[in-house]
């Protein structure tokens, strides 16, 4: 029994200082990355490895623009549309209750105002379905285009609605049959808000909060910016910068990107507890109804995106993948059974945050190996 129970402690004591070695390590990859790129302004990681007892936070740099002030690794920020794997989610989640099927067409899905607003614009809804907006080949032309973006950077506090954005994608042509072309749109995940909406009688964010039971998860800092109150205990927004645009995100209204395209304010730890949990089956718990989500879609396998879900490569090894385009990034690795999510404080700086997170995901590797 002695002997058992020294085993255990030796064990406990040994694991401690390998976790211990490991944050040590990617404390310097993540300083020696933000040294190396001071234009991202702030970098903020989470790697969240329960076979290797791991579960670390950390930040270098600053909180913002011109900004002295240290960041937080437990501040939260938009992460735009990343916010697209939590809706996917979502509706897998109402697949596997019996609600839904991702291939039900979208006629009848949606409300009477959208379906005719998409029908007079040569949309078939009766060929459309679920999957194809989950997967972006709906081949429904998005509101997000140049013009967008330059009405956004001469109106910053306009208040978009959701409706004002469907009917800003029906007056562009669209793109092509539905499951013939891949076209990353927000336009796929608004619709899926509505649809949520329609198969739940919530609101989408109050249902996203119900079907993915934030609170069992430990999501305490996860929110849908302006249509949910922020957490009383979680701290401040980080400040983002876009840079190309010259946008202090904090001067925009968000509705901008808000209903299901993006929306969701979290921070990395609960981003990255989300997709070990996700991953995990601790929230579909279908395998088969998990396994759509990374399921290849045709047509374009070379995009590998699938049910709100990119498949790449990251430290040599398949990840399941989302990022936002206001710098964020999340990744789960099967064979490491880890999560790492990143987010650049600088929009345009994103890239290395995926950099960053194949980096530790190498590493934590060679560490299994080891």
């Amino acid at each position: 029994m002695r002997l058992i129970l020294s085993f255990t402690v030796s064990l406990a004591i040994s694991s401690s200082a390998f976790a211990q070695n490991t944050e040590a390590l990617f404390k310097k990859i993540v300083d020696s990355t933000y040294k190396a790129h001071p234009e991202m302004l702030g970098l903020i990681v989470d790697v969240e490895s329960p076979d290797q007892h791991i579960s670390w936070s950390y930040a270098a740099g600053n909180n913002g623009n011109k900004s002295n002030a240290p960041i937080n690794p437990s501040q939260p920020l938009l992460i735009a549309s990343t916010t697209k794997t939590f809706m996917s989610a979502a509706v897998l989640k109402l697949v596997e209750n019996g609600k839904i099927s991702i291939d039900d067409p979208l006629k009848g899905l949606l409300t009477s105002k959208t379906m005719k607003v998409l029908s007079n614009s040569g949309y078939d809804l009766d060929k459309i379905n679920l999957r194809h907006l989950l997967s972006h080949t709906s081949g429904i032309h998005d509101y997000v285009t140049e013009n967008y973006f330059s009405f956004i950077n001469a109106n910053k506090t306009h208040q978009w609605t959701r409706d004002e954005q469907i009917a800003l994608a029906a007056k562009e042509q669209k793109i092509g049959e539905p499951g013939t072309v891949f076209k990353y749109a927000d336009i796929n995940y608004v619709l899926i808000s509505e649809i949520i909406e329609q198969k739940t009688g919530k609101s989408f964010y109050q249902a996203l909060r119900s079907l993915l039971d934030y609170k069992k998860l430990g999501l305490n800092n996860t929110w849908f910016i302006q249509l949910e109150k922020q957490p009383k205990k979680s701290l401040p927004l980080v400040n983002q910068y876009w840079k190309e645009f010259n946008w202090e995100i904090k001067d925009l209204n968000p509705s901008w990107d808000l209903y299901g395209g993006g929306g969701i304010a979290s921070n990395v730890k609960d981003v990255a507890t989300f997709f070990q949990a996700l991953f995990n089956g601790k929230v579909i718990k279908d395998p088969k109804v998990l396994q759509l989500m990374y399921t290849d879609v045709p047509p374009n396998l070379e995009i590998n995106y699938c049910l709100g879900i990119r498949k790449i490569k990251s430290g040599g090894m398949t990840a399941y993948n989302h990022g936002g385009g206001l710098g964020t990034d999340a990744i789960y690795i099967p064979e490491l059974n880890a999560s790492v999510s990143s987010a650049s404080v600088e929009a345009g700086k994103r890239s290395v945050a995926v950099e960053l997170s194949s980096l530790l995901a190498s590493k934590l590797k060679a560490f299994k190996k080891n």
